[in-house]
């Protein structure tokens, strides 16, 4: 059996060692992998989810099963020694009869004075980020140098962990490498909103105690500073065993990633594929200081996509194959603090006579750019920030014809393209080089679900970016998809819902370990959460339901842009005594909180600290205020005009029903929000054909209206029933919305779920009127056990320690205020500091003389 050493365990590494086992079936090879990390190989693109709650064996990388491949951790390669095929560690000698080189790249550190201070870190490893996030403990600020894909994602780093962060690049433009101007200008906008102060145009000249010296005289104060300037080859063992080196480093490879030497081989960052081929005559590397070949220009990639590429061709040639570099692609998507970045194919316009064509919404925050050639026929790239579901269809189009002209395809409304029109030869899964053919041809022969098509082809399994093509395929090959909440369940959130119930299931981990599988994930567990909270009842923070909960359930507020918290008592249909105004008043006025009444007749409170989260909260529940749930999915409102007892066109009492109902329904958990509102009569002053369910005034009763919405998409409610009695419209409305919560899709609200419903309205008529499926008595009993077993969130927080445990800042700190929290003034009112302002006169806008 023949030696195989592999230098390195990042990424590429274990793909080719994954390649190799499933490629070696004559089992000619022994592999030896040489790891520096002190743990197996682990998933460095999501290095940053480890500030967002994920574990270290959440990025973990799948183990290869294989007898014939032995991992040594933490025994870096000191040597090679090419004349005797050995590779010299600390422990011992390793003999060869093929090497493989995957040291990837180091992170750049610019010479910069101070750069070697306590508190200088980079952003590369598991180690690096453990050690950021145990030296911020004692930290306030933190400055990231460099406004690339690193530096972006180690200023979320920073964020996450409470500093005040703030961002210096040397160059005009964030991630200049992949955005456009406007592009970048979009993305500064939508970071600078999250409290990440930017500076383009910056050097550091200097790294000090107190932070970053900048050119220009300026300075930039930092507890904590991390470089992000980039990364360079590590091909310093290849330059000391002679190996020829590019002009800009890496170690110089052929199109099969074979070096200058017949047994030495190179993939992932640290190879540059040289424009030769060997055994042509190549200079030796003599001829400069530094081993760099002068006149074979090679490049490095830093994307794991050509990396993955490489380790195919090597596996391929070490069994006997003819596999060559295919090329590479640079295409990137990625979701950035928060936001969604697409920069493919040309996406800089650099192509003689090319043409660019951009779609910019300052509304949504979109901006989108194709380039395409002087006839405007053939994609050459695009960038997209704040909205890339065209991405993959725009990918898969890449050198080719777009589906459709330009602007339909940039318009959101044009995201969802067909994939029809696309020739096999298009390339869906970039990270894999798989192309539309070699899909259809799995899904023909018999790949029925996403899992398949990726066990099969291996789309989808690199960055993900291509699902959405992958479910397109097998829509338009007629092959029906299944509901499938997440990776974690095979079931819809109907079918989970139903198990939940039917088997008397009490908490998640007993549900996942009979009907799922893994540990869960951010959909699945607020969605039991939810579902939870339906079935079995309990509070929210107790046991493991409080593990399950997303932000805002966690801490019983909506978290707002600037870090801190919002309050929103509940105000029962708008209707509040002297009294009550005047406690919200004080507790405004003791914390310093902004104030704003809402259209949902609510007095909203922001601004708060989650330390002052439980003090606020009792000294309103002392005045008789209760949660009103803007954090949750949950019912939030019943809106109300003021009905018959005021105004002269009022029919029936609409402020008194609307109480009724929003007590009724108060902490009922559903798949979304719900909002509601009663009109006295048909002038509609409470708006109530545009909430989730609107009840208006008839001389005869009430009409009753379901499926509206005010959001995003608004859309009218339609007429569900009509002259109902009192009685009969509030067990109609019980009926609505436990069907509404039994059936629907997670995060859908009430207008989609209606628009989806099989059989639309009259369905809905016949489930919850006509008892069309023997429902109605099992959906009553479920909203009478809820009203029964209501329970105030906030009170029952207070009176419980355990529960009050969790609302400090630091908790190593717990009194210690968040640093990073500011605030300005505008219009009296404290507002978070930076934000955006009106700038025009209010004079100009009222026309009042100056």
């Amino acid at each position: 059996m023949k030696r195989l050493v592999v230098v390195g365990n990042g990424m590429v590494g274990q793909r080719f060692l994954a390649a190799i086992a499933e490629r070696d079936t004559d089992r000619q090879w022994q592999v030896t992998v040489l790891a520096e990390e002190p743990r197996p190989a682990y998933d460095r693109v999501r290095l940053s989810a480890l500030f967002d709650g994920a574990s270290i064996e959440e990025l973990t990388l799948p183990a290869v099963d294989c007898e014939r491949v032995e991992l040594r951790l933490a025994e870096p390669a000191r040597r090679i020694d090419r004349d005797r095929r050995v590779v010299a560690t600390d422990a011992g000698e390793y003999g060869y009869d093929a090497l493989v080189l995957a040291t990837g790249s180091a992170p750049f550190v610019p010479p910069i004075d101070g750069a070697d201070r306590p508190g200088v870190f980079v952003y590369r490893t598991i180690e690096d980020l453990l050690a950021i996030r145990e030296y911020a403990r004692t930290c306030r600020t933190g400055a990231v140098i460099g406004g690339g894909l690193l530096g972006l994602e180690a200023a979320n780093a920073l964020r996450l962990l409470g500093l005040s962060t703030q961002i210096v690049e040397f160059a005009p433009r964030l991630m200049p490498l992949q955005l456009d101007e406007a592009g970048a200008a979009m993305l500064r906008r939508y970071i600078e909103e999250l409290g990440i102060t930017v500076r383009l145009g910056a050097a550091t000249t200097a790294i000090t105690s107190t932070g970053l010296e900048l050119s220009g005289g300026t300075s930039a104060a930092a507890d904590l500073v991390v470089i992000a300037a980039g990364v360079r080859p590590r091909d310093q063992l290849a330059r000391e065993a002679g190996l020829p080196i590019g002009p800009r480093g890496g170690v110089l490879v052929d199109a099969t990633c074979r070096t200058a030497d017949p047994h030495v081989w190179a993939i992932g960052e640290c190879a540059a594929i040289a424009e030769t081929s060997w055994p042509e005559p190549v200079p030796e590397p003599g001829g400069s200081p530094d081993g760099t070949v002068a006149g074979v220009p090679g490049r490095c990639y830093g994307l794991v996509a050509p990396g993955y590429a490489m380790a195919e061709v090597v596996a391929d040639r070490l069994v006997g194959g003819a596999g060559t570099f295919p090329g590479a692609d640079t295409s990137t998507k990625l979701k950035l603090l928060g936001v969604d970045v697409a920069s493919f194919g040309d996406a800089h316009g650099t192509s003689p006579d090319a043409l660019a064509v951009t779609w910019t919404d300052p509304a949504t925050r979109v901006y989108a750019k194709l380039v395409l050639s002087d006839d405007a026929k053939t994609l050459l790239g695009g960038v997209l920030v704040g909205d890339t579901t065209a991405y993959p269809t725009l990918r898969a189009c890449l050198g080719g014809a777009l589906p459709g002209p330009p602007l339909s395809v940039l318009a959101p409304a044009g995201a969802g393209s067909t994939t029809a029109t696309l020739p096999g030869t298009a390339q869906v899964c970039s990270c894999n080089a798989v192309t539309k053919a070699a899909i259809t041809d799995a899904i023909a022969a018999g790949c029925t679900d996403i899992a398949a098509v990726k066990e099969g082809t291996r789309a989808g399994t690199g960055c993900g970016s291509c699902v959405p093509l992958l479910k397109q395929l097998l829509a338009e090959a007629g092959v029906a998809q299944p509901k499938a909440l997440c990776e974690h369940f095979d079931h819809s959130r109907q079918e989970l819902f139903d198990l939940i119930r039917v088997r008397g299931i009490g908490t998640f981990s007993e549900l996942i370990g009979e009907y799922g599988r893994g540990r869960g994930c951010d959909i699945c567990k607020p969605t039991v959460a939810s579902i939870l909270a339906v079935t079995t009842g309990g509070h929210i923070l107790d046991g493991e339901q409080a593990a399950l909960q997303d932000t805002n359930d966690h801490f019983l507020a909506n978290l707002q842009r600037n870090g801190t918290y919002s309050v929103v008592p509940r105000i029962p249909g708008g209707e509040i005594t002297p009294e009550k105004l005047i406690a919200i008043g004080e507790v405004a006025r003791d914390f310093g909180l902004y104030t704003k009444i809402t259209g949902g007749q609510r007095i909203d409170l922001f601004g708060a600290r989650v330390e002052q989260l439980p003090a606020i909260w009792r000294r309103l529940v002392d005045a008789g205020f209760e949660s009103g749930h803007a954090y949750g999915k949950a019912v939030r409102t019943v809106k109300s005009c003021v009905g018959s007892t005021w105004c002269r066109y009022g029919q029936h009492d609409s402020v008194g029903l609307a109480i009724a109902l929003e007590l009724r329904y108060r902490g009922l958990r559903a798949p979304h929000k719900i909002k509601a509102a009663v009109s006295g009569c048909a002038r509609e002053c409470a708006e109530a054909r545009g909430k989730d369910f609107g009840v208006i005034a008839t001389e005869q009763g009430w009409n009753l209206y379901v499926g509206g919405n005010g959001g995003f998409k608004p859309r009218h409610a339609d007429l569900l029933a009509a002259d109902l009695s009192t009685e009969d419209l509030v067990r109609t409305i019980d009926r609505f919305l436990m069907y509404y919560i039994r059936t629907a899709d997670r995060l859908q609200r009430t207008a989609s779920w209606l628009a989806a419903l099989d059989g639309g309205l009259d369905h809905l008529r016949a489930v919850i009127i006509d008892d069309s499926l023997g429902l109605c008595a099992e959906l009553d009993a479920a909203m009478a056990k809820h009203v029964e077993s209501y329970e105030d969130e906030w009170r029952a927080t207070l009176d419980n320690p355990e529960r009050l445990r969790r609302f400090v800042s630091f908790v190593n700190a717990p009194g210690v205020p968040d640093p990073s929290i500011s605030f300005d003034t505008e219009r009296d009112q404290p507002v978070p500091a930076g934000s955006r302002r009106l700038t025009l006169p209010l004079t100009v806008l009222s026309g009042a003389k100056r």
